[in-house]
């Protein structure tokens, strides 16, 4: 148990990118204790390297193991997930046991040991095919995928417990989050960093479709510190929350950016558009904006520039 007092934040997922990322934001907001829960799976050791995080190397499929990490903790927050559209079409059960099941047994856990705090990671993908834009979080959800249909059951089971068991909880609906410690080189490597390792690579760049589809992505920084601010001031709302500002790009724009950056045209490597795909995505930040008034979000071309550098310090 932690001293009464201190500060000890559980981030489930914690060796992954958003995780990784997240840990370091909360050891400089001065949490005293914060630990990495994460399988590693999909993340990686070395994503935790001065991060300040002590690292426990357990899946949130075994509730003892997350009973013990959990216990004394002030809040937790549930990013651990089976990750990708593709990834669910391929083996959907897979990702129901990860996203739905393994969301269960982190409520249960934090029921179990009194944390009192769970901030959940849903997924914009949950809009699907509601064709309105922006998503405001009153629209009617859609899901068009295994994965997207697990995220939703995640939202929902955390807000379920919130009202059934008067847990607080904060269910973040992510967009397309980008930035340092996103892996590339993999099927279901995310379109930042595909696009990213290609150009720097001199490879054309997987667009899948027309490439006139659109995203709203939101660096990882900005992610991070709004999730910290979560965790430690221990904010709730009886709602889903978007996690994004209202931007939206097309992948053709994010390439054109990418090149400005890079300073050379790259090619591009057109592609069938994937199963599963959401055609446009753009947030309604209103509810963002009323719970965390003063967030200032890196601008889409700093973080571009961000995790270009990031790449090239990476081994070729």
């Amino acid at each position: 148990m932690s001293a009464a007092g201190t500060t000890r934040v559980v981030v489930t997922g914690g060796a992954g990118f958003i995780g990784a990322n997240l840990c370091r934001a909360l050891t400089d907001a001065g949490v005293d204790e914060v630990i990495a829960f994460d399988d590693l799976s999909t993340g990686s050791k070395a994503n935790l390297a001065g991060t300040g995080a002590t690292l426990v190397e357990a899946s949130i499929l075994d509730p003892a193991a997350l009973a013990d990490a959990l216990a004394g903790a002030t809040s937790v927050v549930h990013l651990a997930a089976r990750p990708s559209v593709p990834r669910s079409i391929a083996d959907p059960v897979a990702s129901h046991d990860a996203n739905a099941t393994g969301t269960v047994n982190v409520l249960e856990a934090a029921r179990a040991t009194g944390v009192g705090h769970v901030v959940v990671a849903s997924s914009s993908s949950v809009y699907g095919a509601n064709p309105t834009l922006p998503k405001s979080e009153d629209l009617c959800t859609m899901p068009v995928s295994p994965y997207a249909a697990s995220k939703l059951a995640t939202e929902s089971y955390a807000l379920a417990w919130q009202r059934s068991f008067g847990l607080g909880v904060l269910a973040f609906r992510f967009f397309n989050v980008f930035g340092p410690l996103q892996p590339a080189g993999h099927a279901y490597a995310a379109v930042v960093p595909a696009f990213v390792d290609a150009a720097l690579a001199g490879r054309p760049l997987p667009v899948h479709g027309d490439g006139t589809q659109t995203r709203d992505f939101t660096f990882v920084g900005t992610v991070a510190a709004v999730l910290a601010r979560a965790a430690t001031g221990r904010i709730a709302h009886d709602g889903p929350v978007n996690l994004a500002f209202g931007s939206r790009v097309s992948l053709l724009e994010l390439i054109s950016r990418l090149e400005a950056i890079l300073g050379h045209p790259v090619e591009r490597d057109h592609q069938p558009t994937r199963a599963g795909d959401v055609r446009d995505s753009q947030a309604d930040d209103s509810r963002l904006r009323s719970l965390f008034p003063d967030v200032d979000p890196v601008p889409l071309d700093d973080g571009l520039r961000a995790t270009v550098e990031w790449f090239r310090t990476l081994p070729t």
